[in-house]
């Protein structure tokens, strides 16, 4: 068993002072970190998906319905699209980002960002580094020969739902970390936990995992 942790959208749009805030972004930004210090041994590999929005069409819109379309976030090389400052990166493997050029709320829709562009750089908001490589998420776990994936971060009723279901269909061993992850509603999130153990996620509680 190879197991990876899949860290999703834990970005600065997606805590408090953000547009699109979850109530507990900063807060699990934190416990992800504290996670990781204690159990960054369970992981082969560690990664980060993160929205890196260029020109997302309606997937952004000036009076959103927060379903299909949503206000503007997590444009490309801006502060917003950031990982938050409190999630620490210090173990992670490798970042993927997704939805350049449309909504994309599943990390397995994301590409591998080369090394050198997830540091600072000269870039202007909404650009996007030039020779970006063609690695999906998918193909580069399983380079990795990765069999079971630990999901958490940002929101637990959208992309780490979206996350965790492309997740068992790609045919990996899937948990969730529930408390590792931040709600938009909780209604919807119990409606997200119902929908990803009814297809074969195990959903627990940190406190669980083994070291």
């Amino acid at each position: 068993m190879t197991r990876a942790l899949l860290i999703v959208d834990v970005q600065n749009d997606f805590c408090e002072g953000g547009p699109l805030a979850t109530p507990r972004g900063s807060e699990v930004a934190s416990l992800i970190s504290g996670y990781l210090q204690t159990h960054q041994a369970a992981y082969e590999v560690i990664v980060t998906a993160q929205d890196w929005h260029v020109d997302p069409g309606d997937h952004f819109s000036d009076t959103p319905d927060f379903q299909d379309s949503w206000p503007v976030h997590c444009v490309a090389e801006t502060q917003g699209a950031a990982l938050h400052p409190d999630l620490e990166t210090d173990y992670v493997s490798a970042y993927f980002r997704k939805g350049e050029h449309e909504a994309a709320y599943s990390g397995f829709e994301g590409l591998l960002a080369p090394e050198e562009s997830v540091m600072p750089g000269e870039h202007e908001p909404g650009e996007t580094a030039e020779g970006t490589l063609k690695v999906s998420l998918d193909d580069w776990l399983q380079e990795q020969e990765v069999t079971d994936v630990d999901v958490v971060g940002i929101a637990t009723d959208y992309c780490v739902r979206a996350t965790a279901l492309d997740a068992i269909d790609a045919g990996y061993d899937t948990r969730v970390l529930l408390d590792l992850t931040a709600s938009i509603h909780d209604d919807s999130a119990e409606e997200a936990v119902e929908e990803m153990e009814d297809a074969g996620v195990e959903v627990i509680e940190s406190a669980s995992v083994g070291r």
